[in-house]
């Protein structure tokens, strides 16, 4: 009988043994792989733990799973952890390398001269190890620090998880505070809070409370507050109204306003809140957000003092335009072009089949004519790929124009900033309303004065989902000059996608009663649209137009929740698509099934994710939005391989927050992509996720084809909806001040 299998059918959820090997270790987020010997098995356990070496003793607890390549695996779920004990395991322990400065050679050397007392030595008297030739004083002395240090990390990881912290967020607390951390998180348990590390204020507060801290402690109040505006950053608001601070404080603590609000002041005076008045209500801001904002409003007003020397002759280069490609720019156009021209900066912005195209062409024609260097960026990897099929010029991401790098906890930085700025002498930025404001801020950072500054958007769409509403905040302060293209062109005009889109915006219905156009409408009951978005796909659209029903057809939906919601309808489209098949390897990540052959969308920028061309052209960098296949998922190298267009990324199958399925993906994903063929379910959802803009965001994805399935009225809804979900921003109120501020100087000067 082999040594790895059993013959009884009892599991035990926990296993004590000695480690054999690891086999994989993730140094990032601690997950480990590793063979454990016990009771005269050998066991692979899988799981978040600090750095674990050979020959050390481990008590886990956990869940059996079954791997498709490998049978049996110990998913971990919590551990204890033993030094090793015995000449021979503490030999085999150093050996592999557990104390830096300590390999195979000098570990023999150590273990034959103390035996068993080896890591008692290390510990406590390393200096003893001087008296080993070739261990100098110095070296023997880090020994130990690096030994305590590991046996340090240990002993937090087991405390910290005993409050019930995973062993990722143990990992995350030590490289925050290090030695300081069992402290730390003992005594100020709202510490664990911090983004790094990820700790709900719930769960923080749960751990003070269990540890008999007040439900009035000022530590506990004021980790509500910062809990309270930390969360509303991740609902797009920027700062929050006072009068709703302290109400949403009172009920989340259970504490009277009046206390909360005395630590409100507290904190404002500390600078850990700063606290402005808004058109008579005084808001709260987080200090680097609201610097955020200030700085922005700042630089834009200094690029519009002082702007680029007007381009001379660029209405004889349109001239030439016109009469060579067979156009003619309307009014509008040509104000949007000689603002660009002869302004610092623009904001370009209107709806499908208005000629923001064809007037952003003309800018970069007459630039590059001029001799200008001219960069094009846009928020996502998508949205970039789009802006350079349809002008024909390179575009970039805004993070890799501003080359990011990555530095701990995965926070990103970027190398152009003012000390090392752009070189362009102009740029162009689009789809803006995707743009949160902490981004546009490292944007401004690295434009350098002189610099043209030319940003195009669609207000009507959705905004970002980063903080901040830069688009509609640049518009609605009436401070940078604003071109709105209105007029929608002929050929334009006979897409029922662009009139339809059009009728949205301005509160009308859609006309669903077509029949021999690009928009359609299906009546359907919600149980009944599910079958009919799948036979949609599969059969009846590629049949009637060629689409391909992975590539050219994408379901969008409102919400990730209900019958046809992304959760469900994914899961319908994958056993439609996709169905289970002996040849094709699967991958259960968190609750999630992932099979070869999958549709997936990356969800989060990750500029380290390497990528190989057919061609052998290598390099990294997947966006989100970036959709793509799995093309092999390798259960012995616990990888996946997935196939985005020409490029072939390879995935750890530890990285699960990074993919999701995208048979059906939401709308809000959705954002600068364009797709031939469009299916938008409207099925009830909540009241939050039914207005305009985001139904007007889904029906402009669509290129070719369009169809709506649902009810008539969830529709109507919809549209009579304008409300955009109120975003608390300040960037439009301090480009005002800074405008008079800037009118009040040149009087002066005058």
């Amino acid at each position: 009988m082999p040594e790895n299998e059993r013959t009884d059918e009892r599991k035990p959820d926990k296993i004590t043994g000695t480690v054999h090997s690891v086999t994989y270790r993730n140094e990032k987020n601690g997950f480990t792989v590793l063979e454990l010997e016990a009771g005269g098995f050998l066991y692979t356990a899988v799981g978040s733990l600090p750095e674990i070496f050979a020959g050390e003793k481990l008590s886990l607890t956990g869940s059996w799973g079954s791997h498709a390549s490998y049978g049996e695996q110990f998913k971990i779920d919590s551990f204890e952890q033993e030094m090793p004990s015995g000449s021979a395991a503490i030999m085999r322990y150093l050996a592999s390398g557990a104390v830096k400065g300590i390999g195979a050679s000098t570990a023999a050397k150590i273990v034959e001269l103390f035996g068993d007392s080896t890591l008692d030595v290390i510990e406590k008297q390393p200096e003893k190890l001087s008296s080993i030739k070739g261990i100098s004083k110095k070296k023997a002395i880090e020994m130990g620090e690096s030994f305590r240090s590991q046996f340090g990390m240990r002993e937090a990881m087991v405390r910290l998880g005993a409050y019930g912290l995973t062993p990722m967020e143990c990992i995350n607390v030590w490289k925050k505070w290090g030695a300081s951390s069992l402290d730390i998180a003992e005594t100020t348990p709202f510490a664990l809070c911090a983004s790094e590390i990820g700790v709900s204020f719930e769960r923080a507060d749960a751990i003070a409370l269990r540890q008999g801290f007040s439900s009035h402690d000022d530590g506990r109040i004021v980790a509500a507050i910062m809990h309270i505006l930390t969360h509303n950053l991740n609902n797009g608001h920027t700062c929050i109204p006072l009068d709703k601070l302290l109400p949403t404080a009172e009920r989340l603590i259970d504490v009277d306003s009046d206390t909360i609000e005395k630590q409100v002041e507290i904190c404002i005076q500390n600078r850990e809140l700063v606290s402005d008045s808004i058109n008579g209500t005084r808001f709260i801001f987080l200090p680097a957000m609201y610097d955020t904002e200030v700085y922005c409003a700042g630089r834009l007003t200094y690029f519009l003092r002082f702007p680029p020397s007007p381009v001379a002759g660029y209405e004889s280069q349109l001239q030439l335009d016109e009469s060579t490609f067979c156009l003619r720019y309307n009014e509008k156009q040509r104000e949007a072009i000689s603002a660009a021209m002869e302004k610092g900066a623009l904001v370009l912005t209107g709806g499908p089949g208005t000629g923001k195209t064809t007037t952003l062409n003309a800018i970069i024609d007459i630039l590059e004519m001029s001799g200008s260097i001219v960069e094009i960026a846009a928020p996502t990897g998508r949205a970039a790929k789009r802006i350079t099929e349809i002008t024909g010029h390179d575009a970039k991401t805004i993070h890799r124009l501003l080359e990011v790098q990555w530095g701990e906890f995965d926070i990103p930085y970027f190398d152009r900033n003012e000390n090392n700025p752009l070189t362009c002498d102009a740029l162009i930025v689009d789809e803006l309303s995707m743009t949160d404001v902490v981004l546009f801020e490292n944007l401004l950072r690295a434009v350098r004065r002189g610099c043209r500054l030319i940003l195009v958007g669609d207000s009507d769409q959705l905004p970002s989902v980063g903080a901040g509403n830069v688009l509609g905040d640049l518009i609605s302060s009436g401070c940078l000059p604003v071109v709105e293209l209105d007029e929608i062109f002929r050929q334009a005009s006979e897409s029922a996608i662009v009139t339809n889109a059009h009728k949205i915006v301005a509160g009308e219905m859609p006309d669903l009663s077509l029949r021999d156009n690009d928009f359609f409408f299906m009546n359907a009951e919600e149980e009944s649209a599910v079958h009919t978005i799948s036979d949609l796909c599969w059969r009846r659209l590629p049949a009637a137009y060629g689409f391909n029903p992975i590539k050219d057809i994408q379901v969008l939906c409102p919400s990730r929740k209900g019958m046809c919601g992304t959760v469900e309808l994914n899961k319908k489209l994958q056993e439609r698509f996709n169905p289970k098949h002996k040849q094709k390897s699967e991958a259960k990540i968190g609750s999630v099934l992932f099979r070869e052959g999958d549709k997936v969308m990356q969800i989060k920028n990750n500029y380290n994710i390497e990528w190989t061309r057919e061609d052998g052209r290598e390099g990294s960098g997947i966006f989100n939005g970036d959709i793509g296949i799995i093309s092999k998922i390798d259960r012995r190298e616990e990888s996946m391989h997935i196939l985005f267009d020409d490029r072939t990324a390879v995935y750890p199958l530890d990285m699960e927050e990074q993919i999701e399925h995208a048979y059906a993906v939401t709308i809000h994903k959705s954002q600068g992509s364009e797709f031939d063929a469009v299916i938008i379910p409207a099925t009830p959802v909540a009241p939050q996720l039914c207005y305009r803009n985001l139904l007007y965001t889904g029906v402009t994805r669509a290129k070719k084809l369009l169809i709506i399935i649902g009810k008539q009225q969830i529709v109507r809804k919809m549209v009579q909806n304008k409300k955009k979900g109120r975003r608390y921003t300040a960037l439009s109120e301090f480009l005002k001040n800074e405008a008079v501020a800037e009118s009040d100087l040149q009087e002066t000067e005058q």
